[in-house]
């Protein structure tokens, strides 16, 4: 999803074709009247976050736009800077002063930015620190003092700010009580406060006491000998402990952070939140070295500023931890490394693991393939929109057994809107599915047998949507095998018929898929040293994308997992990882393009002995055969795409059939249907192999 950048999703709004018309179904006075509806008067925080800038003898204030966990998704309690601004995008930096107020965001966001906010703020339509800084060294007099909440910066975020303020007259605060939130006040959304639940040992391969003894195993073995590793990324204390909850949209986390020393372990949560139950399985009631002591989500600060009087070495990530907790720990007692040992770890999947993951993709095909029987449908009819469409595609995914919700916001994208990587539509503004465009839907799910709250459809029942049939009897047979996992799935099709250059940009699109889904490469190297595999089949042309290739993805964790996949800072690739391959191709104001799937790290088979890797896709959807221009692939591409889509057959086939969804069924053999040189059809060989095929398999053509 949201290609490989691991970035938020913006809701693009107001939108115009080169014809002067709304993307969404509203005319120009509509859209301006919606403009002025949708503005936040921000006078009042304004006025009172002045004054409490005032107590705290500062001259400005500087609000991000993350939590203190660095997390991609954050919940509504953490929205400071849209509360304080009216601006909902999931980037952009606030600065408040005592006469001024601005916000700095990215390309993607100024027309939702312009919307939004009133007249109390300025947009920059520039990003970076450096502009900020400049921007406030004009408007700060000398001496003046810039406060900020430690636990909202990055240590990368801090340094920047730091190195940048070098030789100004002015100081960088750091003010532990958040400024936004005494003016919220009683307004501020509740911090969740849903049960911390166990996931049971049979789903994820490894008990909490084994990653801890790894963990320890690891401090033990470094040549700097650290006592202790400190964990403040939401899905490190969630995979160390097998616990999750529902505390961030999207992922099943819950506020933690985790200090585990080498003779003891300290988890800093909401005491309250955890049932009799989970405080036994993590055998709370005692002090030893694999006994999990509880302590109070605030107090993580005030427990690292006790532990550093020893003689201790606290090993940490820098790239998940806040400066609120780095700078009480003396630069003589600290490891640093860009990512902890714990996200390390947990980007190579146990066995258990790689077995489930590949079985929920069964799963989750089943709900997308009804969603592209039903669009084939209903879209000639004119009666699907955008937003229709991903509220179908979500409730379809709801209906599978032990789905927990989406993964992240449905990407579902029609003509130009495709031609924008972050898009995703809204109730307002959306744009009518046809069969003369191009139609991309970047979409996956968290699936959990023990999620304590299944995803809750608002999906109006526009079109009736036929729900499968189970067989109890053969539930029971096939239960064990779709537990858990996380999926991402990219698919882009077209219902009626495409240009030639269309068609062309879909295939060599396709082309550098299979070219780095099939490649052979040492073990050991880095992702960004494989990644143009993918770009080469667009570049032969003169075409490109500009967004990350791939990223990790988790266990009932993040959809966008960290630090796997084909970016300057992945680590290197390893048996047992899980990535998106995700190439793509965006015609800005035409059409967008991107084909990805979800691949598994294995060993390769080579003619001479070695350590090399190659991919195994584990997405199990049908590329669509109307936009493949079969005269450019290559006998390697069609050797692989015929394998592929035999694969499918075999491993969704028996699920439709189990679950008597034969509309389904027929379209999967269909659309499975091996390819030729020959044309872009099915060729008379193609045929008796199909059916070669389905008599193997026991199916009906």
């Amino acid at each position: 999803m949201d290609p490989g950048e691991g970035s938020g999703i913006i809701r693009t709004q107001g939108r115009t074709t080169p014809a002067g018309k709304l993307v969404g179904e509203a005319s120009r006075d509509q859209q301006q009247l919606e403009q002025v509806r949708t503005r936040v008067n921000t006078t009042a925080q304004l006025a009172a976050l002045r004054q409490e800038i005032q107590t705290q003898s500062l001259f400005a204030y500087i609000i991000p736009d993350t939590d203190a966990h660095m997390s991609e998704y954050i919940s509504k309690a953490d929205e400071r800077r849209a509360w304080m601004t009216g601006f909902t995008g999931s980037a952009g930096i606030a600065v408040v002063t005592m006469r001024r107020a601005a916000l700095w965001t990215d390309s993607r966001y100024w027309t939702q930015a312009e919307r939004q906010m009133d007249c109390n703020w300025e947009l920059h339509k520039e990003v970076g620190t450096t502009l900020i800084v400049t921007w406030l060294l004009s408007e700060v007099p000398a001496g003046g003092r810039v406060g900020f909440d430690p636990f909202l910066f990055s240590i990368d975020s801090w340094e920047r700010y730091n190195t940048a303020f070098q030789g100004s007259d002015l100081q960088l605060v750091s003010i532990m009580t958040n400024l936004v939130d005494v003016v919220w006040g009683s307004e501020r959304p509740l911090i969740p406060s849903q049960s911390i639940y166990a996931l049971q040992e049979e789903f994820t391969g490894n008990t909490w006491q084994q990653k801890v003894s790894d963990i320890r195993s690891q401090m033990q073995n470094h040549p700097q000998a650290p006592t202790a590793v400190l964990l403040s990324a939401l899905d490190e204390t969630a995979w160390l402990f097998n616990l999750r909850s529902n505390d961030i949209p999207y992922n099943p986390f819950f506020y933690s952070y985790t200090l585990l020393t080498d003779s003891s372990i300290w988890l800093f949560a909401n005491k309250s939140r955890f049932p009799l139950e989970t405080l036994q399985y993590l055998d709370s009631s005692c002090t030893g070295p694999m006994c999990v002591q509880l302590k109070d989500y605030s107090q993580v600060r005030d427990h690292i500023q006790n532990y550093i009087l020893g003689d201790v070495k606290i090993w940490i990530g820098t790239s998940y931890t806040t400066y609120g907790l780095y700078e009480v720990i003396p630069k003589e007692k600290l490891l640093e490394d860009i990512y902890s040992p714990v996200m390390i770890t947990k980007a190579v999947k146990n066995p258990k693991e790689q077995a489930l993951l590949k079985a929920t993709h069964v799963r989750d095909a089943v709900a997308v393939i009804r969603y592209l029987v039903w669009l084939e449908k209903h879209v000639p009819q004119g009666t699907v929109n955008e937003f229709s469409g991903a509220e179908l595609v979500d409730k379809l995914r709801g209906e599978e057994e032990f789905s927990s919700g989406p993964s992240f916001e449905t990407i579902s994208a029609s003509g130009l809107n495709a031609a924008l990587a972050h898009y995703s539509p809204t109730k307002e503004v959306y744009r009518k599915l046809s069969t003369d465009e191009m139609y991309l839907l970047d979409s996956g799910g968290q699936y959990c047998p023990t999620a304590q709250t299944p995803v809750e459809s608002t999906q109006e029942a526009r079109v009736p949507v036929p729900t499968p049939k189970h067989s109890p009897e053969l539930d029971m047979s096939v239960s064990l095998l779709h537990r858990d996992g996380t999926t991402d799935i990219t698919r882009t099709v077209h219902w009626g018929t495409p240009s030639a250059f269309q068609k062309e940009a879909y295939t060599r699109v396709l082309m550098g898929n299979i070219d780095l889904s099939r490649l052979i490469f040492p073990a050991n190297i880095s992702g960004i040293e494989v990644e143009a595999f993918a770009r080469r089949a667009l570049w032969e042309i003169g075409l490109n994308y500009g967004h990350g290739t791939g990223h990790g993805i988790g266990n009932f964790l993040c959809v966008h997992e960290w630090p796997v996949g084909f970016q300057y800072n992945n680590i290197d690739m390893t048996k047992g990882m899980f990535t998106s391959i995700e190439p793509g191709y965006y015609k800005d104001g035409e059409f967008g393009i991107r084909i990805e799937d979800v691949a598994l790290v294995v060993e390769a088979k080579t003619k001479y002995p070695g350590a090399y890797l190659t991919f195994e896709v584990v997405s199990l959807v049908p590329y669509d055969r109307n936009l493949i221009d079969v005269s450019l692939l290559s006998p390697e591409h069609l050797q692989y795409l015929n394998h592929y889509y035999q694969t499918i057959r075999e491993k969704v086939g028996p699920e439709l059939q189990r679950r008597q969804l034969l509309e389904e069924l027929a379209w999967l053999q269909k659309h499975t249907e091996p390819l030729s040189a020959r044309a872009p059809g099915t060729s008379p060989l193609a045929s008796v192999l199909a059916a070669s095929t389905l008599a193997i398999l026991g199916w009906r053509a």
